[in-house]
């Protein structure tokens, strides 16, 4: 997984460079910090994607199977009507 940091001193003393109290800004940066790091957790990495791209093939190769032997299946039974018919006519 991908590590992303955070730098919280810059951005608090970008804060403080702004006017924002010092307190309150070492208390923000800590709090954005937080955030970043429980939601980066579940942030998609291009191993994730490609495992998912991988299985999202291998189900359209299977449903393409599926329907090739579905359409052979509806072709035999269409010519053994046919076939059938003749005969009888």
């Amino acid at each position: 997984m991908a590590t992303i940091t955070f730098d919280t001193l810059k951005f608090a003393n970008k804060l403080k460079s702004a006017g924002v109290l010092p307190e309150h800004a070492e208390a923000e940066a800590e709090a954005l910090a937080d955030i970043f790091e429980v939601n980066l957790k579940e942030v998609a990495t291009k191993d994730d994607i490609k495992h998912l791209e991988e299985r999202i093939d291998s189900k359209f190769i299977q449903l393409e199977q599926r329907m090739t032997i579905k359409l052979g299946a509806l072709m035999v039974i269409a010519v053994s009507a046919v076939a059938t018919l003749v005969k009888l006519l």
